[in-house]
């Protein structure tokens, strides 16, 4: 079911633009930016609370400041988020919202919810670069980064759609994972401030391990990530040898398989917590990479990382001239895996009859060939 959400609201209004958006600030640059009109580090805390734990927006509600501090933040800052355009609630639980940005791009945002568990995905770019051959977003092209406000947007607006920002009530979103329209790590510097204002206790409080990156492998900003964050990591693999990759996500290309997992491992011996296992995401296409012999070497191509492998079955899309993976496809290759001693779980496709399935999520992209050449460099 759609629901059109009506709004007067202006995206991107030159006065907007002038104040600072406080929605998108990490704790350290929220202390920083109180520091700078010469108020006291712990107002910071105060205005981090009001925004992430009780979803306000209106600096005359927050009673807890002066006067005078509300005053002056109303002529300098503002809390601002994506507008909804729209909402599809699916047969299944699974929310999917459109949201407008600045510009004129919409973006895509989708809850999924398992058994008391609200995982939420969220989208890092307009469009994406990487072009990988079976993910609708990637068909799109690319337009631009999405801001740290705009990230973080994404899960205010959808707590606040749930009623769960205000205080006492249980928090619907358990789980946030970087999955959605774009490629995180080739915008690095506001998504490492979005995951850590997730994970931040006076933003949204979720544990390391509730909180999830994923990369198609761009190698040089994955080898640089723990010194960031040690938010959790998933890796789109989706083949497990070059040549197969090649096709599937070109950037293996410039990162191969082994360069790739060799950043992985890295990854993971940088964190404190030593038993952090990384999840291998692997989209099963019909009579391409879901054969007995991929599952066989996929099992040794890992055998020296800790990880963990989320079968993907694909989800069909117009025009990507890929088909489903078959019921008895799926099961034999999860099968060798367990067999060879992995934890192989399948990720139940939900969403579909409203496209918030994985690999569906489009939004809308102005000038959707567009490509960046700096992007182009970069990967």
């Amino acid at each position: 079911m759609a629901t059109a959400i009506a709004t007067d609201k202006v995206i991107g209004t030159s006065a907007a633009q002038q104040k600072v958006n406080l929605l998108g600030l990490s704790a350290v640059k929220m202390s920083d930016f109180f520091a700078s009109i010469g108020e006291k580090p712990f107002r910071s805390q105060q205005v981090m609370k009001w925004i992430h734990h009780l979803g306000v927006s209106d600096f005359a509600e927050m009673t807890n400041l002066s006067k005078a501090l509300r005053d002056k933040l109303q002529e300098i800052a503002c809390v601002e988020a994506p507008v909804v355009i729209e909402q599809h609630d699916s047969k299944d639980g699974t929310r999917k919202w459109l949201m407008q940005l600045s510009g004129g791009n919409c973006i895509e945002t989708v809850f999924i919810p398992d058994n008391g568990r609200g995982t939420l995905c969220v989208s890092s770019q307009i469009g994406c670069s990487l072009d990988c051959s079976f993910c609708a977003t990637g068909k799109q092209g690319f337009n631009r980064d999405l801001t740290t406000d705009e990230i973080v947007g994404q899960v205010w607006l959808a707590a606040k759609s749930f009623g769960t920002l205000a205080p006492k009530v249980p928090r619907k979103i358990t789980n946030v994972v970087l999955m959605g329209m774009g490629e995180p790590l080739l915008n690095f510097d506001n998504v490492v401030d979005a995951v850590n204002i997730m994970m931040d206790d006076f933003g949204y409080g979720l544990s390391k391990r509730r909180v999830t990156l994923s990369t198609s492998g761009v190698v040089p900003e994955l080898d640089r990530l723990g010194d960031y964050t040690d938010v959790s990591l998933a890796v789109s693999l989706h083949a497990p040898n070059d040549a197969l990759r090649n096709e599937l996500v070109p950037i293996n290309k410039k990162y191969p398989i082994a360069m790739l997992l060799d950043s992985v491992k890295r990854y993971l011996d940088g964190l404190p917590d030593t038993h952090r296992k990384a999840t291998i995401e692997y989209t099963l296409i019909g009579n391409v990479n879901d054969r007995p012999e991929h599952a066989r070497e996929l099992a040794q191509l890992l055998r020296d990382v800790p990880c963990k492998i989320n079968l993907i079955p694909f989800n069909p899309f117009s025009g990507s001239g890929y088909e489903s993976v078959t019921q008895q496809a799926l099961s034999t290759f999860q099968n060798i895996l367990i067999k060879a001693g992995y934890t192989a779980t399948v990720r139940s496709t939900r969403g579909d009859d409203i496209a918030a399935a994985c690999g569906q999520l489009a939004g809308q992209v102005n000038d959707r060939t567009r490509r960046s050449e700096r992007y182009a460099q970069r990967v």
